[in-house]
């Protein structure tokens, strides 16, 4: 078997290493110069910027005199610690990556940390154990009910504050009516008892360079700068794909784009009506991302905080983010919000706000050197809500499969990207 792979992200990258130890010949191509995707590290500076004006994501403020520090694309942090998806790809192959966990506290009238006391756990614990020893076919049916209404159900005190916030932060959706009570509680499960975030202590880059150096040393090859501009589809059957005038063949094809832009490269009457449809209309997420220089954090190194700002004029009426002190003299913060508000550079300055008076709240602002502020329209593939079922690993084209943020597996982000590549591994080496 001989596999193409569309895209050099964590997703196309995950397909290729596991395809590859299982002795399968993989062709990697990737528009841009490096591997990485969302997932990618670069040093702040003129290459930085036209990467995120080519990844849709806006620059909304540069203050101070930045230095030529590497950052993130779009920062956010791996959730479910060692028991996520891209943690449990990496130990499934064999690569270290060196990772830095943390607990999770919280920034509100008082800075906690860790945002759950032992108190607060032992009081709750009786209800967490019920919510999340269901039996998977009754978190099937609660996949309808909205976490509006758990919260209605069995929202007091604490309990009331975890349901609010960490939905949110699964989903990196605002509006609890939309997101589902059955898909949040089946992540959480997956995930008991592993730490709550963590991130690669050399940034998130690290992960994608050790993916491309085991593909490569088992004969996989990662062609870059290298554009796909159509998947070759032929009675049904996904064929090859076309660089410019060149055509190459395969047994199977793996695409890694935006799922919302797969017909740019896949002519969309090769598909049934139903499914286009069906694809064009699925909706992602976005986020206000930022980075912060300092000179000192003290005891906040290592650390990460959640914040929710309460009645503001914002998709779900709250909006919640994470501030964040992995990096050595670096602040990352995000803070969720709609595609259509990441577009509005009103809503945009409204959130920035946000986010500094949460900063502000545990460093001095005299310590902030310098900070970058951008708008990711586009974070997430697709959004994990009632009304956005994702799709299957599976297209209806023969032997052409979709991987990344976009398809029903399990996570967010890296996670289900990750996730998304064992599907395929299994299905292909069934």
């Amino acid at each position: 078997m001989k596999a193409c792979i569309i895209g050099a992200g964590i997703a196309g990258l995950a397909c290729g290493a596991l395809l590859a130890k299982n002795g399968i010949e993989v062709d990697i191509y990737e528009k841009e110069g490096e591997v990485g995707g969302r997932a990618m590290s670069l040093k702040i500076g003129d290459d930085y910027f036209k990467a995120l004006e080519r990844f849709n994501i806006d620059v909304i403020e540069i203050y101070g005199d930045y230095e030529s520090r590497e950052v993130d694309l779009g920062f956010h942090l791996i959730g479910g610690g060692k028991k996520g998806g891209c943690m449990k790809l990496l130990k499934k192959i064999g690569i270290e990556v060196e990772f830095i966990g943390s607990k999770i506290g919280f920034i509100g009238e008082k800075i906690n940390y860790p945002f759950l006391s032992k108190l607060d756990k032992i009081k709750m614990m009786p209800r967490i154990i019920q919510l999340l020893t269901t039996r998977k076919s009754k978190l099937e049916e609660m996949k309808k009910n909205s976490m509006e209404e758990m919260i209605k159900k069995y929202g007091k005190g604490k309990m009331k504050e975890v349901l609010e916030i960490f939905p949110r932060l699964i989903t990196t959706v605002n509006d609890l009516s939309k997101i589902s009570a059955g898909e949040v509680f089946f992540a959480q499960r997956e995930l008991l008892g592993g730490e709550p975030v963590i991130y690669p202590k050399n940034g998130l880059g690290e992960i994608s360079k050790k993916l491309k150096e085991y593909i490569e040393e088992r004969n996989g090859k990662i062609f870059l700068g290298k554009k796909v501009n159509e998947i070759i589809i032929d009675d049904g059957i996904a064929r090859g794909i076309k660089i410019k005038k060149e055509e190459k063949y395969y047994d199977v094809i793996i695409s890694t784009v935006p799922l919302q832009n797969i017909f740019l490269i896949a002519k969309e009457e090769n598909f049934p009506k139903e499914w286009a449809d069906y694809i064009k209309n699925l909706k992602p997420t976005a986020s206000l991302v930022s980075y912060h220089a300092v000179d000192d954090v003290g005891n906040l190194r290592n650390k990460s905080f959640v914040f929710i700002e309460r009645n503001c004029d914002f998709e779900g009426n709250d909006v919640v983010g994470m501030i964040d002190f992995k990096k050595e003299g670096m602040v990352q913060s995000y803070a969720i919000c709609s595609p259509e508000e990441a577009k509005n550079r009103k809503k945009m300055n409204e959130l920035m706000e946000i986010i500094e008076k949460n900063i502000k709240k545990i460093i001095p602002e005299k310590k902030v050197k310098w900070h970058i502020y951008s708008a990711v329209k586009y974070l997430d593939g697709v959004a994990k809500t009632i009304d956005c079922i994702k799709p299957g690993v599976a297209t209806p084209i023969k032997n052409l499969y979709i991987a990344g943020d976009y398809v029903n597996s399990k996570g967010v982000g890296m996670n289900c990207a990750a996730d998304s590549a064992n599907l395929i591994s299994s299905i292909l080496l069934a």
